[in-house]
């Protein structure tokens, strides 16, 4: 979860910085770096759980008798 609000702050940042840079405003890019970053922060956290879940049924296929995966 600490890689993630990480992501989030640089996403926040950057996005406020393009958006400023492109309009001038700090309203619409506080706006932007508001609604942008989050959905896009939740995207991610949930696709690195997809990802791992990914990265794991790939692992069984390769050692699927390794005690890792045995519940």
């Amino acid at each position: 979860m600490l890689k993630t609000i990480t992501f989030a702050c640089m996403h926040f940042s950057i996005a406020f910085g393009v958006v400023y840079l492109m309009t001038g405003s700090v309203l619409i890019g506080g706006a932007v770096a508001l609604v942008e970053p989050s959905v896009n922060t939740v995207a991610f956290y949930f696709h690195e759980k997809v990802w791992k879940r990914y990265e794991q049924r790939k692992q069984l296929k390769l050692h699927p008798n390794s005690p890792v995966f045995q519940a």
